[in-house]
């Protein structure tokens, strides 16, 4: 009788094979991506994109290792390299990306539509880089170990070789890493099979939250006596920025002068110790206007719950929510919003990415017809990167060299941190135009403004540039957010607000931004069961309070 044949490998060999394969085989599509983009001119540059291979070999053999387990790791493996090889062949023909609305699309296509894209190529495509390697897979007689001590032990020690790589690996190259995938987010949609299993859990994500309860909160939230006894209405505007950190802050003592225009005024009150909820938009701002602390915060929970802005307009506060920052992630869906970016106004607009300036375009006009107590968001642009040079307008290019480039790893420490400094230039001067706005109307309002930023950034401090790092091991640079408070001298009596008991509190007390929720409703005298007294960051400079 014929023997069948079969070929034979360990355990480890046959994990290492399949992650082999899909990096070198069904992931040409990145790769040839990726190296287009990368400008080969240096032995930095070409180890670099020599190391894009390997990192993600590495990765995949640490992912396997631990997915291929006896008696499902032969399904696994087919699976994965039939979807692989159908990723590839779309990525190719149609130069088309995988991400979560492509996966939906094809989740709902129909029998007729799937016929409609079959063809020659692709089935010849499909056998070479699916069918025949599956079936290699499903003929390979994979031996057993001895114990399964032994089993463990080799998987630990191919988990660890490979994570040793990856650590040699960002040491030599990460901050050629995290701006590369910063800039060129579409690449990630063009890994196989991340792409697919990442899409593919955000659409059954999204189908599980679609189908969650909305829940409102605050119901009970009115005005208080102390605004409505008042002879003038209250106006607030909130600032919103975006990557300051509090390290560069002139206010805060950097030793270079980057409030130049706040620091002009004496009615300016500059908070020391902020930190923020996350180290990036996603996640700050909708967690600064839930009534959620960040040891508490949930996205799923804030995304169908209301938030701050839903009591204040149910307590009849008009709010208003001016974007220039790609969207508020959910917080004023509600509420009357405006995306400036609309306006394409050319004095600050240009490649639909526009100056801060422009959140205060006719902003004089809005105020001048409100007729009741009110707050203003300005979510700005501020010194997000890593294209800090197009932040700012020529005039505050004050500090030089600059790093006029978005390749910002490949500056130098003081021409990058020079730019970003004049970021913040930018900034304080729009703050110091908004407040110049607000004592224009000093005649019908109390007013003030609150800035805080969202997050902060690293400008290569240890290898590290950008945000988003977790947060449990993210630098202060990432965490430390300025915060300031401007107030009108009527908004400090209205309020019975104890400027020096602030300013004393600023300096030596640590906030965050779980006070936001709570120190704008008592700022708006808000009776609610929501309001948490100690959360209020200036209850305590409230006299007979």
């Amino acid at each position: 009788m014929k023997k069948t044949f079969r070929l034979q490998c360990s355990d480890i060999l046959f994990i290492i094979s399949v992650a082999l394969f899909i990096t070198v085989i069904q992931n040409t599509r990145f790769f040839a991506h990726a190296w287009n983009i990368v400008n080969i001119n240096s032995f930095h540059s070409f180890m670099f994109s020599a190391s894009m291979p390997v990192l993600l070999f590495c990765c995949l053999n640490i992912i396997f290792t631990l997915l291929l387990l006896p008696y499902i790791r032969k399904p696994v493996a087919i699976v994965l390299i039939l979807t692989g090889a159908a990723i590839n062949y779309f990525m190719y023909s149609f130069n088309t990306v995988i991400d979560q609305n492509m996966t939906q699309n094809a989740l709902e296509t129909n029998a007729h539509e799937a016929l409609d894209l079959l063809s020659f190529k692709m089935v010849i495509w499909f056998t070479l880089l699916g069918i025949i390697p599956s079936i290699a897979v499903a003929l390979t007689k994979i031996k057993t170990t001895k114990s399964i001590w032994h089993f463990v032990w080799l998987k630990g020690v191919n988990i660890i070789v490979s994570t040793l790589i990856i650590i040699l690996i960002a040491l030599f190259f990460y901050k050629d890493y995290a701006p590369f995938f910063r800039n060129n987010k579409e690449s990630v949609k063009m890994l196989t099979p991340s792409n697919m299993v990442g899409s593919l859990i955000n659409n059954v994500a999204n189908y599980l939250d679609a189908r969650k309860p909305f829940v409102q909160i605050g119901l009970d939230a009115h005005k208080g006596p102390l605004l409505a006894q008042q002879p003038k209405k209250t106006l607030v505007i909130l600032v919103l920025g975006e990557t300051a950190r509090a390290e560069s802050f002139s206010l805060g003592g950097y030793d270079k002068n980057t409030n130049p225009m706040l620091s002009k005024r004496n009615d300016i009150i500059y908070f020391d110790n902020v930190s923020s909820c996350g180290t990036e938009t996603a996640v700050s701002v909708p967690c600064m206007f839930s009534n959620m602390t960040r040891k508490e915060y949930s996205a799923s929970q804030a995304k169908h719950t209301e938030n701050l802005l839903d009591i204040l307009a149910r307590a009849k506060i008009n709010v208003l929510w001016r974007d220039n920052d790609g969207g508020c992630k959910g917080v004023c869906n509600r509420v009357p919003s405006e995306d400036v970016t609309t306006f394409k106004l050319p004095q600050y607009c240009q490649d639909g990415a526009c100056l801060d300036e422009i959140l205060l375009h006719k902003l004089d006009d809005y105020i001048n017809q409100l007729d009741n107590d009110g707050i203003i968001v300005l979510h700005q642009m501020g010194s997000h990167g890593p294209s800090y040079h197009q932040r700012y307008s020529k005039e505050y290019r004050h500090f030089i060299p600059t790093c006029d480039t978005n390749d910002i790893q490949d500056c130098d420490t003081t021409s990058l941190r020079n730019t970003y400094d004049n970021t913040l230039l930018y900034t304080d001067a729009v703050l110091d135009k908004t407040i110049s706005l607000l004592q224009k109307h000093h005649d019908r309002f109390n007013t003030a403004m609150l800035y805080l930023s969202d997050h902060g950034e690293s400008l290569g401090e240890n290898g590290l540039y950008l945000h988003g790092a977790p947060y449990a091991l993210a630098p202060s640079q990432q965490t430390h957010v300025p915060m300031l408070l401007w107030t009108s001298s009527d908004y400090r009596r209205s309020q019975k607000l104890d400027e020096n008991c602030l300013a004393k509190e600023a300096k030596q007390n640590q906030f965050s931004q779980d006070n936001l929720f709570h120190s704008l409703l008592g700022t708006f005298n808000i009776q609610t069961r929501e309001y948490q007294a100690p959360l209020d960051m200036f209850k305590s400079c409230r006299q007979n309070s």
